[in-house]
């Protein structure tokens, strides 16, 4: 007490020695306790010194009196007093050892320990830092104190007045506290320096509101929850609060429903869980309305919630609506990034990076970034290290009604199209990368993303496939079958690169549809095409390999289309051998190459040159295979055989490997492993990681075996074990993982 009114007063020891005539070491005693029951005159000296008046100068004249002038602080009660935790808080381990690490915690001289506890709405910050402190409790014998900075208010709670509340907390009567921030801040840390005391400053607006409100170097320990990232602050401990996982999001609505759950069934509840995406305040909204509600079920409950358009609406038990906790997000927002959250709304995929949203905005990228980085930080988008950005599932559906309500339905109607139309045209530019007589193009496009090298068009592909394949849908729907038959046919060789993508059936129909409905009979035939060599992909449906290949002939030869006609026999091919009909296989294979011949397409003549090779080398024909491959590879490394370079390029990996495995049957194993290692390496160069290269580590690693290399054989079966994996064949994947792994 007597610290605590001489630091009020700013005073060292030695100046409040002076003014009182009481000695420094008479002074230190007393604040440390050595001193008990000063003599009245003494005590009033020190309050004449202080000049302590009313209930203040009594308060110290009593302490005195009992002994207690020692610097042994209680806490005014009924201030900043910590809530209690809810019953039925679930999970979290992590981080709640994540906090009890930081009262341990050591920091710089002069600097505070400081947590902060950031997410978006509806996560529970709040309820985890109110567990939280509690678990630590016993570790701040100088207590817990609670304040809520009001961050998402109209009008957030300014730092002059969270100190005075703070200091009233700690026992400083209003007429000693001191009328400026600077002044409030400083007896504040000055009061904490010797304190084990938590602070916890629940929903935080910025940095320039905390500052202040942080400790020094003392022995207490701060914590800060807020939606925003709060990147300002300088060395702070950051913990990011995410949505639970599923099984704790299921524990947390069970616990919620307490004896009722058992009748409402576990797979209802886990759907109900899954539908709240792992947001504690939705499952505490829904379980608080099926408790309310003893006639309604979780199955019931969860149908409700699957129709998306109603969904957010159900999020509501009396005062309690996740929308509201979006909305005081969402108005915390500039103008422009209102309407940039509102937009994205239209965004076809799960997640996008700067560029769509620039186009969603209408903004130059520059402008986007800005708006995006705002977002995040309020906890309205997640955004990751690949410069990528996502919604939770129920902000999206907040944003989507935001833009209903904002914006008119011919203003949705034009952004829609925008979007649409831009990512097609990119899907459409980055397939071409890989297109033979396309490539990189020779004026970019001044509307689309910038893309400088065939590797940057693919993981283009890749990482947007839900947004291009999501627009070509609303294309569909719209009857641009012009930009839906664009963007199909200039996936055919980037298809080859991702080969066992479960994306290709709906891209090809898609493109066939669009050519039948454009009445263009030779374009319906190509897309057919492809839908059989979709088909073909191991594990192949053979069935549907010839239905589809007797279409494509079909509408090819209504128009005329003589390679279709071609492409239609070989793919026919291909599904007649793996039936077991190798004469008819070879005879539709010839018949493809002799059309290809006539019309000048060398690049596919050699490839149905290399089918007919491919027919003898499964019947055991390994030496008159090995010679025709032989001939094969030869042509696609000479530059004057008149094929596309492109397609020469791809095509000379898959000879190589096929030419190893011939070596490899033949006997020839120093021959076959030089050749395959060659083989596998030009279709990693080429990103073409499919069941061919998985055959071909295969077939590597029995060799290697064979020659007793047992290590090098391992490392193979490990690496076909993962491609195999990856493509969907795991019976092959855990036959090599095997093998891999086996004892010698």
């Amino acid at each position: 007490m007597l610290r605590a009114h001489r630091r009020v007063a700013r005073l060292t020891l030695e100046q409040l020695a002076e003014a009182s005539g009481v000695s420094a070491r008479t002074l230190s005693d007393m604040e440390r306790g050595r001193s008990r029951g000063p003599q009245h005159r003494t005590v009033t000296a020190l309050a004449d010194a202080l000049a302590l008046e009313g209930e203040v100068r009594e308060q110290l004249v009593e302490l005195a009196r009992e002994g207690r002038l020692r610097d042994h602080w209680t806490r005014p009660t009924g201030l900043c007093e910590l809530p209690r935790s809810v019953d039925d808080f679930t999970g979290r381990a992590a981080e709640l050892v994540w906090v009890s690490e930081l009262v341990y915690a050591e920091s710089a001289p002069g600097v505070g320990v400081v947590g902060l506890i950031t997410g978006s709405a509806g996560l529970g910050k709040t309820t985890f830092a109110v567990r939280a402190a509690h678990s630590v409790r016993a570790s701040f014998p100088d207590g817990v104190l609670f304040l809520d900075l009001l961050g998402m208010s109209q009008r957030p709670l300014a730092s002059a007045d969270a100190l005075q509340l703070l200091l009233r907390a700690l026992g400083v009567a209003d007429p000693q506290i001191p009328g400026d921030v600077q002044g409030r801040a400083s007896l504040y840390r000055s009061l904490l320096r010797d304190r084990h005391v938590l602070v916890v400053l629940d929903n935080a607006a910025s940095e320039e509101q905390v500052r202040p409100l942080l400790p020094g170097g003392s022995a207490g320990r701060a914590l800060i929850t807020t939606r925003r990232l709060l990147s300002g602050l300088e060395g702070v401990r950051r913990l990011v609060l995410g949505p639970l996982p599923l099984p704790e999001s299921t524990e947390l609505l069970t616990g919620i429903l307490g004896d009722r759950s058992a009748s409402d069934g576990e797979s209802a509840l886990t759907r109900l869980s899954e539908l709240c995406g792992g947001l504690p305040l939705a499952l505490r909204i829904i379980g608080n309305r099926l408790v309310s509600r003893p006639g309604w079920g979780a199955a019931e409950l969860a149908a409700r919630l699957a129709n998306e358009e109603r969904r957010l609406d159900q999020f509501k038990a009396g005062d309690l609506k996740i929308a509201n906790a979006f909305r005081m997000s969402y108005e915390q927002l500039a103008d422009s990034a209102r309407r940039m959250f509102r937009r994205l709304a239209v965004v076809p995929g799960q997640d996008f990076d700067a560029a769509l949203a620039a186009v969603v905005g209408g903004v130059p990228v520059e402008d986007a970034w800005e708006a995006l980085d705002d977002l995040v930080d309020l906890g309205l988008l997640y955004d990751s290290d690949a410069g990528r950005y996502r919604f939770h599932d129920l902000v999206r559906l907040f944003a989507r009604d935001r833009l209903r309500e904002e914006e008119t339905a011919a203003e949705r109607e034009v952004l829609t199209e925008r979007v649409t139309s831009w990512l097609l045209r990119m899907a459409t530019l980055s397939g071409r990368w890989f297109e033979p007589g396309y490539g990189r193009p020779d004026r970019p496009d001044p509307d689309l993303a910038v893309l400088s090298s065939a590797e940057e068009a693919d993981w283009w592909l890749r990482v947007n496939v839900d947004n291009w394949l999501g627009a070509m849908r609303a294309a569909a729907g719209s009857g641009k079958h012009f930009l839906v038959l664009d963007c199909a046919a200039s996936m055919h060789w980037f298809s080859e690169r991702w080969a066992h993508s479960p994306h290709w059936q709906e891209v090809f129909t898609r493109g066939a549809e669009a050519a039948a409905a454009l009445g263009d009979l030779a374009q319906q035939a190509n897309q057919l095409n492809y839908l059989a060599w979709v088909h073909w992909v191991p594990p192949s449906d053979h069935k549907a390999v010839l239905r589809y290949a007797a279409q494509a002939l079909e509408s090819a030869t209504r128009a005329g289309a003589t390679a279709q006609i071609a492409w239609a026999h070989e793919y026919t091919a291909s599904a007649q051998f793996l039936l077991g009909r190798p004469d008819e296989a070879v005879a539709s294979s010839s018949r493809a190459a002799e059309m290809f011949k006539a019309i000048g397409d060398i690049d596919s003549y050699v490839q149905s040159n290399a089918a007919i090779t491919k027919y003898l080398f499964d019947e055991g024909r390994y030496a008159e295979a090995l010679e025709s491959y032989l001939g094969l590879l030869a042509l696609l490394e000479d530059p004057e055989s008149g094929m596309t370079p492109s397609v020469a390029t791809h095509s000379r990996p898959l000879a190589l490997i096929r030419i190893g495995q011939c070596l490899g049957h033949l006997g020839r194993r120093s021959e076959a492993i030089t050749t395959l290692r060659e083989g596998i390496d030009g279709m990693d160069t080429l990103q073409m990681s499919d069941f061919r290269q998985a055959a071909a580590l295969k077939t590597l690693a029995a060799l290697l075996a064979e020659e007793g290399r047992t290590d090098d054989s391992r490392r193979a079966y490990a690496r076909a074990a993962q491609v195999f994996e990856a493509i969907g064949d795991t019976e092959a994947g855990s036959r090599c993982h095997a093998l891999a792994t086996a004892t010698p």
